[in-house]
């Protein structure tokens, strides 16, 4: 949604700024113009891009439509699941978990946390080092060092759509300075036709730097910075259970190491102590 209203007064606001002072639209529809920039802008993208990169950057960019799911919500639903991991694993032994880490979704707890469950990265991530801990050969250090070689990855392979896209946008301004040339060039081809039918083609040609820095500014590279805020929103709900995992391996008791993974969210999706610690105990009664 945001992003359709952001569209809207970018179009808005320099359209409506061009018929006040009495621009006529019909001058800026130039189709020739917009063929030369958005085609060579999706031909340097094919080009410049592996196949799963231009994979990653399709799949990513429909994201950008709906709202984004890590929300307080989430982040209460998994330092829940959390407390309740932990909490057995404390009273009954690592080995206790062994069933819920295999099959997850037949385990009684995470059962529990549907929008957890949901999320098939997050799920593997919870499970995969509750089943190294299990194993019992691995300590922290290794642990904590294995987690962030992944978060990396994870990063790195998230920053592939940002990248391309923001690589397009920076070339979009020079596109429309070639297809302005372009028109230049036709209009002294054209040389000897009456001034008012120059001026015609001149101010079409113009049109393609206009364009251009429009497109740029206005709709491409705005995407790839909110690519980026989703991909670090992305990473933060990892950096979460890292924190988490490793206060408990280093001997803190359930409830401090979820207050770990709390203390680590950004300000506008962290729950107060008091709204998790009803929330978990909520879960545990259901």
């Amino acid at each position: 949604m945001l992003l359709i209203i952001g569209y809207a007064t970018v179009l808005g606001s320099v359209f409506g700024g061009f018929i006040l002072v009495g621009g006529h639209l019909g001058g800026l529809w130039q189709p020739p113009e917009l063929l030369m920039i958005a085609g060579a802008a999706a031909g340097a993208l094919i080009v410049g891009n592996t196949p799963k990169a231009l994979s990653a950057t399709l799949k990513a960019l429909p994201t950008l439509l709906k709202g984004s799911k890590y929300n307080k919500a989430i982040y209460m639903e998994l330092l829940s699941l959390m407390f309740e991991l932990l909490t057995k694993a404390r009273k009954e032994g690592l080995m206790s978990l062994e069933g819920d880490v295999e099959e997850p979704d037949k385990s009684p707890i995470f059962s529990k946390y549907p929008n957890v469950v949901a999320d098939h990265h997050l799920t593997e991530f919870i499970t995969d080092y509750l089943r190294l801990m299990v194993s019992g050969n691995m300590d922290a250090f290794q642990i904590e060092n294995l987690m962030d070689n992944e978060i990396d990855t994870h990063h790195h392979e998230g920053l592939i759509p940002v990248l391309a896209i923001f690589r397009i946008g920076e070339a979009l301004p020079a596109f429309g300075i070639v297809a302005a040339v372009m028109g230049v060039v036709h209009t002294m081809a054209s040389v000897g036709l009456p001034p008012a039918e120059l001026g015609v083609l001149i101010a079409n040609a113009l049109v393609g730097t206009f364009l251009g820095i429009l497109l740029s500014y206005g709709f491409v590279t705005p995407l790839s910075s909110a690519l980026e805020q989703r991909l670090d929103e992305s990473t933060k709900i990892f950096q979460c259970v890292k924190v988490t995992l490793l206060a408990s391996l280093n001997g803190y008791a359930p409830a401090l190491s979820i207050e770990f993974g709390r203390k680590i969210l950004y300000s506008t999706e962290r729950p107060s102590f008091l709204e998790l610690e009803e929330h978990v105990k909520q879960a545990k009664g259901k």
